[in-house]
């Protein structure tokens, strides 16, 4: 475990590998933390990858450096953790791969500094938010499971994130996942990231401001307004959904392939849910090597 001051953040990230080999950038989503790669970084780095996973913003030892920076948990934030990570690493190009808040990232990222991108991989396709169209209801059956969202704009919500954050992960983690029988050790080794004192209002801010119900930190305003355009991806991307995701329901990838103009496969796999890395490594690390080798 490493720490590293890049950005508003003193980040703190595992690495393995090579330090000459080519740079994967592996990135968590909610309500996980690093561990989503345990089985997916050392496939990586066997293969000679320099391999770097960062506990994002409001998880595990990552801080903010300024007690006054606002706890923002915006895409933009999110995409700009990721740069200026590479910046202080001396990283120029990577590939960046994640899913949930971290596919977000990742894909915030390939769309608007492509020149440091070798290739996406990202779970549940184009991930960039479209917040003007954000109160544009979906169907019933697509709704009752974001309840966790609604329930995170009130009040409400925060105090019970703040009181029963291991009681939230582990349900949203069982809904969202149903066919992964994870046992008490596999998730109390994430969960220990939720005790960062920044993470209810990182996440809490997260779930508002995609809903353009919370504003945003002045400083990214620039680049959420380039995000507002929904850039399009214009690297090589394999985008991944999972058969039994039960919150992002899987789809043939059509929907979003107007979003990725370089070449672009969209796989579903068979068996997994939401967390992709620690469900099928296999299969998310044989992604990464792909675009690699290509």
């Amino acid at each position: 475990m490493r720490q590293v001051d890049a950005g508003a953040l003193r980040i703190a990230y595992y690495e393995a590998g090579p330090a000459d080999g080519p740079v994967v950038m592996l990135m968590h989503g909610f309500p996980y933390d690093i561990h989503a790669y345990v089985d997916v970084a050392p496939q990586l780095a066997v293969q000679g990858c320099r391999v770097i996973v960062p506990y994002l913003r409001g998880y595990g030892p990552t801080r903010f450096r300024d007690p006054a920076t606002p706890r923002s948990g915006e895409q933009a934030a999110m995409g700009m953790d990721l740069m200026a990570l590479l910046d202080a690493l001396g990283v120029w190009r990577a590939v960046f791969a994640g899913y949930d808040w971290g596919g977000r990232a990742a894909c915030v990222g390939a769309a608007l500094w492509p020149e440091r991108c070798i290739g996406l991989v990202s779970g549940n396709g184009y991930l960039i938010q479209d917040i003007a169209h954000a109160m544009a209801p979906l169907r019933p059956e697509r709704e009752a499971p974001l309840w966790y969202q609604y329930y995170f704009q009130l009040e409400r919500g925060r105090a019970g994130l703040a009181a029963h954050r291991r009681e939230i992960a582990r349900l949203l983690w069982r809904q969202w996942s149903p066919s992964w029988e994870f046992d008490d050790a596999c998730f109390e080794r994430s969960a220990v990231a939720h005790d960062n004192p920044d993470y209810v209002e990182v996440a809490i801010h997260s779930y508002r401001h995609r809903f353009g119900l919370a504003e945003g930190d002045p400083q990214y305003a620039d680049v959420q307004r380039r995000l507002a355009a929904l850039p399009a991806i214009t690297v090589p991307t394999i985008t991944l959904d999972g058969a039994a995701d039960g919150v992002t329901p899987a789809t043939d990838g059509g929907g979003s392939a107007p979003k990725f103009t370089n070449r672009r496969a969209h796989r579903v796999l068979p068996g997994v849910g939401h967390n992709l890395p620690q469900e099928d490594p296999q299969a998310f690390a044989a992604a990464v090597m792909e675009l690699i080798k290509a």
